[in-house]
Order: structure tokens, then C-alpha cells, then sequence
């Protein structure tokens, strides 16, 4: 009977899940966009009288001039609760070792993802810690938060939809 030794298997299982794990994080994460794009489009339609869509209005490049500043960092909205239906997007960019706020709770459900950094994400009492591509989901009335732990700028999306008035 021979013994068969097999050099670097472990670490090629490393590589293959990392790969997987970016690979499921970038998957879900133009899922969530083409969600919106096929969302706005057939809003597009219904409120075809009350609001004209143009490539001038649906393209928005980051500029950091339009960026709001926070006392941890800054935001940007590519598109705020008034451009659709109360959908949003938020790009938030959180300084090392803080947070844009406490846990907190709200009606609306959101998704994080996070594009760079390393970010403790709170919810319910539970914390995981994670890196770039990665996404958290806050269900509505959740007890929640995300801080940045790392030693870089914390880079995430918000994806959030307000009720409308």
C-alpha cells in the first residue's frame, strides 16, 4: 500500500474559497445593482409624465466636491430617496477606528457592502468583523451598526429605501 502525499493541497482550498467568497460578493452585489437599474426602468415607465429619466440624470460619476462631510468622514449620494421611489444609494467613507453612529434601528431594511477596509458590523448583539467585498443585510427593526477596525479608510455602499411621503 502506498501513501499518497499531496503538497499544497490545503493552501490550493484557500485560494479557491477566497476566490469564491469574492466572487459571491461581487455576484450579489450587481444582483442588488441590476435589481435597481430594472427597478428604476419600470419606474421610468410608470411615472413617465411626472419625471423624464435622460443620461444626464441617471449617470452619476463620483465628485468629491458634492461629497457631505460627517464627523468621521464623508458621504456621497448617487441617488438619494428623491430620485426614484425612496430607493437610495450611498457611498459613506468612515475614518480608522470609528463609527458614523451607535447601533441604532429604523423601519427601513438596508444592505452594507463593503468595498474597502475592514468593518465590525453589529447586529443584534452579535458582531463579525470583514473585509472588502463583503455584504450585510439590517433587517427592518434590527438593532444595528458597522465601525471601522481597521487601520484604512472604511469604503461601503448603503442601499436603503425610505418610505415616501
Amino acid at each position: 500500500m502506498k501513501k499518497r502525499i499531496s503538497i499544497g493541497y490545503p493552501f490550493q482550498y484557500k485560494q479557491i474559497g477566497f476566490k469564491m467568497k469574492k466572487l459571491k460578493g461581487c455576484l450579489l452585489f450587481s444582483l442588488i445593482l441590476v435589481s435597481l437599474t430594472y427597478a428604476q426602468q419600470k419606474n421610468e415607465v410608470l411615472n413617465d409624465s411626472i419625471k423624464t429619466y435622460t443620461i444626464e440624470n441617471c449617470v452619476n460619476q463620483f465628485k468629491m466636491e458634492k461629497a457631505v462631510s460627517t464627523n468621521v468622514g464623508y458621504q456621497y449620494w448617487f441617488a438619494d430617496k428623491d430620485f426614484i421611489d425612496g430607493r437610495t444609494l450611498k457611498l459613506s467613507v468612515v475614518a480608522p477606528h470609528k463609527s458614523t453612529h451607535a447601533p441604532h434601528q429604523h423601519i427601513e431594511d438596508e444592505f452594507f457592502f463593503v468595498l474597502e477596509g475592514t468593518a465590525e458590523f453589529y447586529l443584534d448583539g452579535k458582531t463579525q468583523t470583514a473585509g472588502a467585498y463583503t455584504s450585510f443585510y439590517c433587517p427592518s427593526n434590527s438593532m444595528h451598526g458597522i465601525s471601522n477596525v481597521g487601520d484604512t479608510e472604511l469604503k461601503y455602499l448603503v442601499i436603503k429605501k425610505y418610505e415616501q411621503n
